[in-house]
């Protein structure tokens, strides 16, 4: 049996998981549960699936925490150190890591270091670090098993494969609420139609990223990172139906894709059980659901932060870490109403190119840049006031 500690384990993914564990109980086991705020949900799922240990991150809430789990065989701890330490320990065989934003990224590491293999959710953890965090890998002998639709799909095309042999990465997208609104419509919508994702039922920051289509862009960036791939040989394609998750393209003109219906258990699965494959979730795709499959490019007049993604990306250093900071800031004001969803990408375009550019060698360089960010940000926002 497999022990998993899941960081996140009351978000979207993490209660997904949970759902594949509970289907595979003689092959996977949970160690130990995080979780920021959601009291009540941890508790229940401590409950339901008795960990060895469960993590809170607000230190204000593990006094209740600590009484209400009174009496059971459970370990509570509390605050980010006691994450980050959790994250390292050598009784759980996997860490998924499910922590949304430039949070997840420390105990990411702290994984990395002690050779867990990692099932990989939080995105923004090579976004930001992704030349870090290779190297730490190769270091420690650390695994990574990716978690998004897209990466596992390509994953999946690239056993028994070289990389050698790759030519290009086809990177499909849903294209999310706005696909076909014209955009000067676009600065009127809120954040609750935004959160209306055709396809995909997501946590909320992942779900406007979708919409802004900066998910496709961090995504690319991702890729780049786990799979060695030059920026220009990773095309982002709409393809509304969610069904190809993405594809690879190979020298000698071959093609080979991932298609299932639209289930996060699906990859979750598949990262926490690799190599192996076991009944899963969701039936085999029909044929007439096959038949109906299209493909388009994306709308990049009217979704800017794609292509500045891959700005970030060509400039490297901090550059990447500067754009997801500030587009963390800025999802949060338009959640709260307080900015337009056209302001989104002005946001990330006016830090982009006011923050200094560094060399990424370190996490204190990165802590430091993001800070810087997040600043610079907040400045833009408060010159509306």
């Amino acid at each position: 049996m497999r022990k998993v500690t899941i960081l996140g384990s009351t978000g979207s993914i993490g209660t997904q998981a949970l759902q594949v564990i509970e289907r595979h109980p003689d092959e996977l086991g949970v160690y130990a549960l995080v979780a920021n705020n959601s009291i009540e949900l941890l508790v229940e799922q401590a409950r339901k699936f008795r960990p060895e240990v469960v993590a809170i991150g607000n230190e204000k809430l593990a006094k209740e925490l600590k009484k209400v789990l009174k009496g059971d065989p459970i370990e509570v701890v509390a605050g980010r150190e006691e994450i980050i330490d959790l994250a390292a320990s050598v009784e759980a065989d996997v860490v998924l890591t499910a922590m949304v934003g430039f949070a997840g990224l420390e105990p990411t590491i702290s994984a990395i270091k002690t050779g867990r293999s990692i099932a990989l959710a939080n995105k923004e953890t090579l976004v930001v670090a992704g030349d870090l965090i290779k190297q730490l890998c190769k270091e420690h002998t650390s695994m990574i098993l990716p978690v998004d639709s897209e990466h596992s799909a390509i994953f999946q095309c690239l056993v028994g494969e070289q990389m050698k042999e790759v030519e290009k990465i086809y990177l499909t997208a849903s294209g999310g609420p706005f696909v076909d609104m014209p955009t000067e419509m676009l600065s009127q919508v809120k954040a609750e139609d935004a959160l209306k994702h055709p396809n995909w039922s997501m946590g909320t920051k992942v779900t406007i990223d979708s919409a802004t289509m900066m998910n496709k862009g961090l995504e690319m960036i991702e890729a780049h990172h786990l799979f060695n791939i030059a920026a220009e040989d990773i095309e982002v394609v709409v393809h509304r139906q969610s069904i190809v998750h993405s594809m690879v393209g190979y020298r000698d003109g071959s093609v080979k894709a991932q298609l299932s219906y639209p289930d996060m258990r699906h990859p979750i699965a598949y990262a926490l059980l690799y190599p192996h494959r076991y009944e899963g979730h969701q039936a085999l795709l029909k044929i007439e659901d096959m038949a109906k499959l299209t493909f388009e490019p994306p709308r990049r007049d009217a979704f800017p932060c794609l292509d500045l993604a891959y700005e970030a990306l060509h400039r490297g250093g901090t550059s990447p870490c500067t754009m997801n900071a500030a587009n963390e800031v800025a999802v949060q004001r338009f959640l709260k109403g307080q900015i337009a969803f056209t302001d989104i990408p002005k946001v990330i375009r006016y830090t982009m190119d006011k923050a200094p550019e560094r060399n990424a060698s370190s996490l204190a360089l990165l802590q430091d840049a993001d800070q810087v960010a997040r600043d610079i940000a907040q400045a833009w926002y408060d010159g509306l006031k």
